[in-house]
């Protein structure tokens, strides 16, 4: 099973929140513990993960708090997860060349790189600004398709 860790899944969470906040910017780590109901010891520390790696940035004093460093739909999900996990690697031979003792007669070598680039691809591709709710539209009107043959 492919699965991030809790810490990667809580850091896509606060950095959900940190984009939300248009109407304020800049979030206190008791904030973001309070909204996004982690505990604040573990928000304290992503938030140092995802500001040493420059997704956030640290505002210091009495109206201090964080704020993303650069806009949400700039900041990939492949960055997070790299900036909390480390690169994306499905097996070890994609991540460190010569770390599987059975690369020189693995069939399936060749193929891993392909799935590793697949998922890589598709986790740059989805952006912090992605993941953020969509405003429901009420009343929209609703298109629907007519094939050739339908009256």
């Amino acid at each position: 099973m492919l699965r991030m860790s809790k810490l990667t899944d809580y850091g896509i969470v606060l950095l959900t929140h940190i984009a939300m906040g248009n109407e304020r910017p800049l979030r206190t780590a008791q904030e973001l513990a309070g909204a996004s109901h982690i505990p604040l010891p573990t928000v304290s520390k992503i938030l140092k993960e995802l500001s040493r790696s420059g997704l956030v940035v640290s505002h210091r004093g009495r109206r201090g708090g964080y704020s993303l460093a650069r806009g949400a739909d700039a900041i990939a999900v492949a960055d997070i997860i790299a900036a909390l996990e480390g690169p994306v690697a499905l097996t070890e031979c994609t991540e460190i060349e010569g770390s599987c003792g059975l690369r020189p007669d693995c069939p399936a070598a060749s193929h891993w790189g392909v799935i590793n680039l697949a998922i890589q691809k598709a986790l740059s591709g989805l952006t912090l600004s992605d993941l953020q709710p969509q405003p429901v539209r009420i009343g929209a009107p609703v298109v629907r398709a007519v094939s050739a043959g339908t009256p």
